[in-house]
């Protein structure tokens, strides 16, 4: 076996790099989802009403999920004093970088080539589910790169024999913060398939002395990780309660999908989704890679992780965000391989690798032709040419050096489409957004400003409408509670919009809108009624 050598910094800093690409550039072009609104909301209403402990979401209880991602994006916009998408998807993004470095230290702990080490970590930073959740708000990201911190100060303690004390008191914090930032999430889908994978390949050797250290962190990581749930118990039991009845009942009855409906994870990893798949055939691959006992860990975490999330009826497919990482490093042993040893692969062996990089190459050069051909280029010829350019130069360089069988061009220009994509790519999304009916519902508040009326929501809300409002919208299931008022507005859903001449006879319709917050064509998929209100501003008659 190759003599390890130190971690050189120039993989550090060139895995800076990549990340910063990755994940901080272009951060603010995708429009809002479902889920970002409900956490930025969460977080404006910290920063704007105090709700640091008792979260809220338009006003109402939110304990579904813990504070901590929350109370980090809060202080981003705190900081940036403004709540832009850039500031709000900031922590997520930053949460990816800090994943990519402790999965690359990590693999130094169970013996991985520090080459190999960035290799892996350049595929987990390509992979597709977790270039979504780092660039995207939601709190997956936080409570698995956590969690991955925690794994790896435990690791420290089972493998080494100073520092115990220290190493679970940092072991604990990261615990601590992955609960508090979604709960048992990462505890059931990464550090438990963790645990079953360590003890099956490595035994737990070096365990014995080290008792009270794992104790420590057990006890602490507990106690530093559950407080905010016992203070939301014991300050607001009836809601806490509720909720928590909602959530668990979600998890039988809620998005059920069979046992096997997570056994295209392979799919998730997006550009690497063949070469995670032949390195996943153990067989093949045992008796190839350079550090056997580290594939096996690596293929057990792995499988592990997959099987005991298709235990939970409750199936989503981002849900597998945390298979990615084990498998991230499985994938490595067999890259590290075809670097190595692909100038002498037979045809039998070779054929996978040309057909999956030719497929990229092949959709660097003909993107040029389809997106002038299929796209709206008015307004972006610039990005246009800049990625046309790029993903064409670098479809021809991956066939230039496969015909070379150089192969490790080929990977690192296989990284470099995923990064051109990002950098030069995406702002041609906006392409699509061509919506002629848009009206943002931020219109709305600057009229409820100046005409100093309260604006109501009939029955439920939208978190989307909720987010770009700009502020909470109270609900209202009675609408005779409405007619003791002088004036007011109200959002219907389109199909309960017939109600306001039936219950507001006393009242006059002083202006009505139609606000739609689709950015997309109403021809189009994705197009949602959910986004559509009627308003109606209403004045009593004298």
């Amino acid at each position: 076996m190759p003599k390890l050598q130190k971690f050189p910094d120039k993989y550090l800093l060139i895995l800076f790099l990549v990340g910063a690409v990755i994940f901080l550039t272009q951060l603010d072009v995708l429009y809002v989802n479902i889920m970002e609104a409900r956490n930025f909301i969460a977080a404006r209403e910290m920063l704007e009403k105090n709700n640091w402990l008792l979260t809220t979401l338009n006003d109402l209880p939110r304990y579904q999920k813990p504070p901590l991602p929350t109370w980090l994006t809060a202080l981003s916009a705190g900081i940036f004093r403004n709540y832009d998408l850039y500031s709000m998807r900031l922590p997520a993004a930053l949460m990816a970088m800090m994943l990519l470095f402790i999965f690359y230290a990590f693999q130094a702990l169970i013996k991985i080539q520090k080459k190999q080490a960035f290799l892996s970590a350049l595929i987990l930073a390509t992979s597709f589910y977790i270039v979504f959740s780092g660039r995207d708000g939601q709190w997956d990201i936080f409570t698995h790169a956590f969690m991955m911190g925690s794994i790896f100060f435990l690791v420290k303690i089972f493998q080494e024999t100073k520092k115990l004390y220290r190493n679970a008191i940092f072991a604990a914090v990261f615990f601590a913060a992955s609960l508090l930032s979604k709960g048992p999430v990462s505890l059931y889908a990464l550090f438990l398939p963790f645990l079953i994978a360590y003890g099956l390949t490595y035994n737990y050797r070096g365990f014995r002395g080290k008792r009270l250290a794992v104790l420590l962190f057990i006890i602490l990581g507990i106690l530093l990780g559950t407080w905010w749930f016992i203070y939301v118990r014991l300050l607001d039991p009836e809601s806490f309660l509720k909720i928590a009845t909602q959530e668990t009942s979600n998890w039988a009855n809620y998005n059920i999908r069979p046992f096997y409906y997570y056994w295209s994870f392979v799919v998730q990893s997006g550009i690497w989704t063949i070469p995670s798949f032949v390195a996943l055939l153990y067989p093949y691959l045992k008796n190839k890679v350079s550090n056997p006992r580290a594939y096996k860990f690596s293929f057990l975490w792995t499988i592990a992780a997959v099987v005991l999330l298709s235990v939970i009826p409750e199936k989503k497919s981002r849900y597998l965000l945390p298979v990615l990482i084990p498998m991230a490093i499985n994938t490595g042993f067999y890259i590290e391989y075809l670097f190595r040893n692909f100038r002498s692969l037979s045809k039998s062996e070779s054929w996978i690798v040309y057909f999956n990089h030719g497929l990229i190459a092949l959709i660097g050069l003909i993107f040029p032709l389809a997106a002038f051909f299929y796209l709206d280029l008015t307004g972006f010829w610039f990005w246009y040419i800049a990625v046309s350019v790029t993903l064409f130069g670098i479809g021809l360089m991956i066939l230039y050096f496969l015909w070379k069988k150089k192969y490790p061009p080929v990977f690192y220009l296989t990284v470099s489409f995923i990064a051109g994509i990002i950098l030069f790519g995406f702002p041609l999304m906006y392409s699509f957004l061509k919506n002629p009916h848009f009206n943002n519902i931020s219109n709305l508040k600057l009229l409820a400003q100046e005409k100093n009326f309260e604006v109501y929501e009939y029955k439920s809300f939208t978190p989307e409408l909720i987010w770009e409002y700009g502020s909470s919208i109270p609900i209202t299931e009675d609408l005779q509670s409405l007619e003791n008022k002088d004036s007011f507005g109200i959002l219907f859903m389109e199909e309960d919009s017939l109600q306001v001449k039936s219950h507001f006879k006393n009242f006059e319709i002083k202006q009505r809108e139609r606000y739609d917050l689709n950015y997309v064509n109403p021809e189009a998929g994705g197009y949602k009624d959910r986004l559509i209100r009627a308003f109606y501003f209403l004045e009593r008659r004298d």
